[in-house]
């Protein structure tokens, strides 16, 4: 492993039965960031929180976390790790600071004074001696990360980490993964909220249909890879496609399965006007054009263009497989 990186993934698969769920999976994240992690439902976000927390296990591929590799048989390792995948539980009829302490009492030692610390750092000392049962989704969320924070890890895997949460809320929750990284942890964040990510994170991955589709810092991501959506009329997105791929390249050029008629083309913002100019040119007339260097953008315009790559829905749609299956794995 490289000098300077927390969390690497290689070639990592998984199927379930004949759905593939990751498929050759590269991930390299730097130590001290923050890490988001962005995909369209059933593009194997869930799957590599489950495989990277040693939930279930890849069928194939490498992973290396902290500089070491990581295996099934290494689970003591994430002693290291904190993590909150998916929907904390807790003993809803203890207090937070109860259910920290249990915590606590079963992963690696913990200095005592550590629960009231983490409370303090997720906003949840006044509500520390309040029955869980009383609390929101949002401060069960805050908890949960709290929870994952006890050890003082070094790396954190968090999966939609602002579930439930308020605006106010998401505003805190960024700030305190922002000073996170800033004293040298290192944060990978699994999210739905690309605004958020935008905002929050310094280096971004974009995972679609198993693969990762891009993978950089977010100011190279948003420099150099505007995009222009235009719509034109549905039986013309054939022919516009060829038109629009010589500007660039044929791959650059992604028709919209949600939206019929809308094309996305990976050029720079200011672009635009050359685009409009070749439909024109080609006697199609656009009846909207839009440009810009924004995340939900790039993001729709790689994920649509993986979906389109996989027209036989070999991989996972669902998100997730079935109880059953997972109980199988982790078994």
């Amino acid at each position: 492993m490289s000098a300077g990186v927390a969390l690497a993934t290689h070639d990592l698969r998984k199927a379930y039965g004949s759905r593939r769920a990751l498929n050759g999976l590269e991930l390299r994240v730097p130590q001290g960031v923050v890490y988001g992690f962005l995909g369209p439902n059933g593009a194997g976000k869930t799957t590599t929180m489950r495989v990277l927390t040693g939930l279930i296990h890849p069928d194939a591929g490498s992973i290396e976390i902290l500089g070491k590799p990581f295996s099934r048989r290494d689970r003591r390792r994430l002693f290291d790790v904190g993590a909150l995948v998916e929907t904390p539980s807790f003993y809803p009829y203890l207090s937070g600071r109860e259910n920290l302490r249990a915590l606590a009492a079963t992963g690696a030692p913990t200095p005592g004074r550590r629960v009231d610390e983490v409370l303090e750092l997720v906003g949840l000392r006044e509500r520390a001696g309040d029955r869980v049962s009383r609390y929101s989704l949002g401060m069960k969320q805050r908890l949960g990360i709290a929870g994952a924070l006890l050890s003082d890890p070094q790396l954190l895997l968090l999966d939609e980490p602002a579930n439930g949460l308020d605006p106010a809320g998401i505003v805190a929750m960024r700030e305190t993964l922002r000073h996170l990284a800033a004293t040298g942890k290192t944060v990978f964040v699994s999210s739905h909220l690309l605004a958020e990510v935008q905002q929050m994170a310094d280096v971004v991955g974009i995972i679609a249909a198993g693969r990762l589709v891009r993978e950089g810092s977010i100011r190279e991501l948003l420099d150099g890879e505007g995009v222009v959506r235009v719509r034109v009329a549905p039986d013309q997105v054939s022919t516009a496609t060829a038109v629009l791929g010589r500007l660039t390249t044929p791959e650059r050029v992604s028709a919209s399965a949600a939206e019929p008629g809308w094309l996305s083309v990976q050029l720079a913002a200011e672009r635009a006007a050359h685009v409009n100019r070749a439909l024109v040119e080609a006697g199609i007339y656009a009846s909207a054009l839009e440009a810009g260097n924004d995340l939900e953008e790039l993001f729709l315009s790689l994920t649509e263009a993986a979906a389109a790559a996989d027209p036989d829905g070999t991989f996972a749609r669902a998100g997730q497989p079935s109880a059953g299956t997972v109980q199988g794995e982790v078994s």
